[in-house]
């Protein structure tokens, strides 16, 4: 879920323990610091981590290790080696990819029953579901005081020729993620003829988000001229928690039938001489004072059902009851066929 670069400043935590733990590992007597290998998009409260090494005597240590899929590849390719005790950020899009790899060791938190079972995609639980939210075409408010388009149909229209920007999907996870949208909604001898219009309507490619939001979206804190962009469903309340001052309205909005889901998820690393420690980690991160702090830091939604939202998405957060899906071991198979397709169709 992650909307990326509203976040920065929060990546570089390191926190001492606040006690002594109980565990065996701490010899002297110090507490155990935990290594949670994640994304640059990370970012907790320093409070909320705090009150966990408060509570436990566990600190953590947060190792950002570039975007999604380049801190996954490092896990990998590190795993008899492993690069610290937890990991976060793998996301369904890669989910099967960490599984092969035997990456995880199994942990069945308590909370887990505390969870809609639509994001247990693991039944082994070497992954558990920590936050979700969905990839979408966001639209410019005042392009379409009439209404914007609603579908994926809509978007090729002629009506709309020159106006939408998207991700690569070779270099950028919310553009792989519509890309997947787009194979779900159309079906595998569908997408391709979709993409074909899209081209002949000049959509404009990006290689990243940051890209294509700030630089050729017009909308909300956009500096460009293309009102449609491939975003996120939470992105129009971040445009008004940071604008100053805030308006009565988010200045962007949400296409919800072009939504696309993504579950990010935490795991224990295979190696780790923390395992215990890390198992409470696990459980924390499920934990309410976890869960409700993550919307205002990653602009992501709880997994835990009961967690109160901040007013600001309650207002102007976009509500998709149905987003679109692919069972990630399809994704797995197909994913390098399909980007390799998109990239002939598109960039040719």
């Amino acid at each position: 879920m992650k909307v990326k670069r509203w976040l920065a400043g929060a990546l570089a935590l390191l926190l001492v323990a606040a006690g002594c733990g109980d565990d065996d590992d701490g010899g002297d007597g110090d507490g155990v610091t935990l290594r949670l290998v994640t994304h640059d998009s990370f970012a907790v409260s320093d409070e909320v981590l705090e009150a966990f090494t408060a509570e436990s005597g566990i600190a953590v240590e947060i190792v950002a290790s570039g975007d999604a899929g380049a801190a996954l590849n490092l896990s990998i390719l590190n795993r008899e080696n492993p690069l610290g005790d937890v990991f976060f950020g793998v996301d369904n899009t890669f989910l099967t990819r960490a599984l092969d790899a035997d990456l995880f060791l199994r942990h069945r938190s308590p909370a887990i029953d505390d969870i809609d079972p639509r994001f247990v995609l693991d039944d082994e639980h070497r992954v558990t579901p920590i936050d979700h939210g969905e990839v979408c075409v966001n639209f410019d408010r005042s392009t379409y005081p009439d209404g914007p388009p609603a579908t994926f149909e809509d978007l090729a229209d002629p009506t709309e020729r020159g106006r939408l920007v998207v991700q690569n999907p070779a270099t950028s996870s919310p553009g792989l993620a519509f890309l997947l949208g787009t194979i779900a909604h159309f079906g595998e001898d569908g997408w391709q003829d979709w993409w074909r219009a899209l081209v002949a309507n000049d959509v404009l490619v990006a290689t990243g988000w940051e890209e294509a939001y700030y630089q050729h979206f017009s909308g909300g804190s956009g500096e460009g001229d293309r009102p449609l962009v491939v975003s996120y469903a939470t992105s129009p309340p971040a445009e008004v928690i940071f604008a100053e001052p805030q308006p009565d309205d988010a200045p962007t909005g949400v296409l919800v039938d072009t939504c696309v889901e993504q579950i990010e998820f935490a795991g224990i690393l295979q190696g780790t001489e923390h395992e215990d420690e890390a198992r409470q980690l696990i459980d924390f991160m499920l934990s309410p004072v976890f869960q409700a702090d993550m919307p205002m830091q990653m602009f992501v939604l709880p997994v835990v059902e009961g967690i109160d939202l901040p007013e600001e998405f309650v207002a102007h957060a976009a509500v998709v009851p149905e987003p679109l899906r692919l069972d990630p071991a399809d994704i797995d198979v197909n994913r390098d066929r399909w980007i390799d397709e998109w990239t002939e169709i598109v960039l040719g």
